[in-house]
């Protein structure tokens, strides 16, 4: 495209690349997710993500600089970003100022030229300010936490609107480069290949690389005082960390070190690991009471852990680089495809380290279970309910006895392989376990998943 210069909203050329006069428009300022319709946006799909921030946990404040590389999938006049609590203090499309008006969480920018539909363009964002989480009534707290010797990015549905502008939701995976400067004497730990450290003036630049896809809730900034471990696995870069605070040789320590053992398990039965990097992150804030399968490098609270070892949160934090990372969700409203697989590794993973079988756990749950919560479209408020993770983990057995093991796996493989680094629904997976099975699966998945009754248990 030859470029001109003009208003905002003037087209960068005079016909869109399938050769018709553009008509520019908004983006949508939301992928109309029904569980979540502000979140996300329309009419771009990002590419990759370069973050450089730097944090102070004396002060509690964050600069930024993030440019966004993309690719207009409409004729657009102007496109929203999203960004929760921060100060925008510059924006530039193709390296030229552009308009910007910040609305609550949403960043709406409008370049000096209309982006032609096909079109890659840029976007350059400065930000400053002190982060603060978001809070939902019905699904918590999530995004960033300033702890005392530092700071935590984390939360599902949402987390990366609170330290930097995106694109935030699962359909629109990119890659990323993240560069974070913090005090000397400080670890700031994040997603993917480590990509070394550098010290000057009193301040430290740690560089990540996740060069796979990844939804954005799926990144992850961890700064603080940490035992950092570095090696490798596979060939793959291993690292993991366990804050300061937290007792060495307890039972944190022993569960992490078993994440390249239990990764390697479930590659035997998922397919090989999706990933560049092997990891894991054991923080010390009581806050945290959950474990987030952020992408290579999983987040754990450490609640888990106050007993001694526990490898099942391992188990199924791991799954989910396979079901959830890799293989993503298309709407909120079909997360048992990611939390179901999961809860169904644990039980895969205890059986193989000398606990109770598969078989054992599923009879046990079966006997528990209120038939009266669907798995599949929950509802927002049930989005993270026994339903969508014990129930799943039903459903994925259920499967499995009704095709038998050769075939039950295999189809486990099939799937992880044909929608690597993709967007998948509920559907997706009927289509595909009824293709590799030879058979008509839909009621059982109907039954399983929303009936209301306690389900014939297939082969029972």
């Amino acid at each position: 495209m030859t470029g001109c210069t003009g208003g905002p909203g003037t087209p960068r050329g005079g016909t869109s690349q399938t050769g018709t006069t553009p008509s520019f428009q908004p983006g949508a300022e939301g992928v109309g997710d029904p569980y979540f319709p502000g979140y996300g946006n329309g009419g771009y799909d990002v590419s990759s993500y370069h973050l450089r921030v730097r944090y102070d946990p004396a002060t509690d404040r964050l600069t930024g600089d993030a440019t966004i590389t993309a690719t207009a999938t409409e004729d657009l006049s102007r496109f929203n970003l999203d960004l929760t609590g921060l100060t925008v203090t510059s924006v530039r499309v193709d390296g030229v100022d552009a308009e910007e008006e910040h609305d609550d969480a949403e960043l709406i920018i409008t370049p000096a030229d209309g982006l032609v539909r096909g079109a890659e363009f840029t976007v350059d964002v400065g930000y400053e300010g002190v982060p603060s989480p978001v809070t939902s009534p019905d699904l918590g707290v999530g995004g960033f936490i300033a702890t005392d010797d530092g700071g935590i990015a984390l939360g599902q549905p949402e987390s990366a609107s609170t330290w930097f502008p995106v694109n935030d939701h699962p359909v629109d995976k990119a890659t990323y480069d993240i560069e974070i400067t913090v005090p000397e004497g400080l670890t700031a730990l994040s997603n993917g290949v480590p990509g070394g450290n550098r010290t000057a003036d009193g301040w430290t630049t740690w560089r990540w690389s996740e060069r796979t896809p990844m939804a954005s809730y799926l990144t992850t900034v961890v700064i603080g005082d940490y035992r950092v471990t570095t090696g490798t696995h596979a060939g793959k870069p291993l690292v993991t960390a366990i804050a300061a605070s937290l007792p060495e040789g307890g039972g944190a320590e022993a569960s992490i070190a078993r994440t390249g053992e239990i990764a390697d398990f479930l590659a035997t039965r998922f397919g090989p690991y999706p990933f560049e990097a092997y990891g894991g992150v054991v923080v010390a804030e009581e806050e945290i009471r959950y474990a987030l399968e952020t992408q290579s490098r999983p987040v754990y609270g450490p609640t888990f852990f106050r007993s001694g070892p526990n490898d099942w949160v391992v188990a199924h934090e791991l799954a989910h680089q396979w079901f959830g990372n890799s293989v993503s969700i298309q709407r909120w409203s079909d997360l048992w495809l990611n939390e179901g697989f999961a809860s169904y590794a644990e039980w895969l993973w205890e059986e193989h380290d000398g606990g109770n079988t598969a078989q054992r756990n599923f009879e046990t749950e079966y006997a528990r279970t209120d038939w009266s919560s669907p798995t599949l479209d929950p509802g927002r408020a049930g989005l993270f309910g026994r339903a969508v993770y014990k129930r799943g983990a039903l459903t994925v057995h259920a499967l499995r006895l009704a095709m038998g093991d050769d075939v039950f796996f295999r189809f486990l493989r099939t799937w992880t392989a044909e929608k690597r680094d993709g967007n998948v629904t509920t559907a997706d997976l009927i289509t595909v376990a009824e293709r590799v099975s030879g058979r008509p699966l839909r009621p059982l998945f109907d039954a399983w998943l929303s009936g209301t009754t306690p389900p014939a248990i297939p082969g029972g």
